[in-house]
């Protein structure tokens, strides 16, 4: 029974670890020793397995995707099904809300599509920066003594040390797609509105 791939297949898996590793420490500002050290792999074996030159196992794959907070399928990135669709997992949480997550990759910035059911404001305050974009619906931001209504299109961004609280404007339901990042991280804004 034919799997589907083949040695060619096979071949470019492998030759794309090595550079997504290499990335993926980049990216997490690491240097090989901070890796080998939260790995317990040495540093010579990381840059041969980052170069190419050290064929990935799964005793290797396993601890670097542990570190990274990645799961294993996206360290490896396996060919396509041929099946496009996405399957996503909504959460159904409390009185009627709804959320989609549509990203996986934990200590970057997450993002969720979020359908909000009314509910009572409390604030609340943690780590890490967030932006909101308002898909349908109207969505009432609190910041602190502030309030804040957004129509669909609109977009808030702020940073979540400081008290808030967000949800429907009114009895009807608001969806939003969230953006939640790590303490210190913040939009960066490449392209601006076009002249008139």
């Amino acid at each position: 029974m034919s799997t589907g791939t083949t040695d060619a297949d096979l071949e470019r898996i492998l030759e794309g670890i090595g550079p997504r590793l290499r990335g993926l420490r980049r990216d997490r500002g690491l240097t090989l020793e901070a890796l080998a050290a939260r790995t317990g792999i040495s540093v010579s074996t990381l840059s041969r397995l980052e170069s190419g030159r050290r064929s990935p196992s799964l005793d290797l794959l396993i601890p670097l995707a542990r570190a990274h907070r990645i799961a294993l399928d996206q360290l490896v990135a396996a060919p396509a099904s041929g099946d496009p669709r996405v399957h996503l997992q909504p959460l159904h949480m409390n009185r009627g809300s709804v959320l989609v997550p549509l990203t996986q990759y934990p200590g970057r910035v997450q993002v969720f599509k979020q359908v909000l059911a009314s509910r009572r404001p409390e604030l609340v305050t943690h780590e890490g920066y967030e932006w909101l974009y308002v898909l349908a619906g109207r969505l009432l931001l609190v910041l602190g003594e502030r309030n804040f209504t957004l129509q669909p299109g609109e977009v808030a961004e702020f940073d979540t040390t400081e008290p808030h609280w967000f949800g429907p404007a009114d009895t009807n339901s608001v969806e939003i797609l969230h953006l939640y990042g790590p303490r210190g991280d913040q939009a960066v804004v490449r392209a601006g509105p076009t002249a008139p």
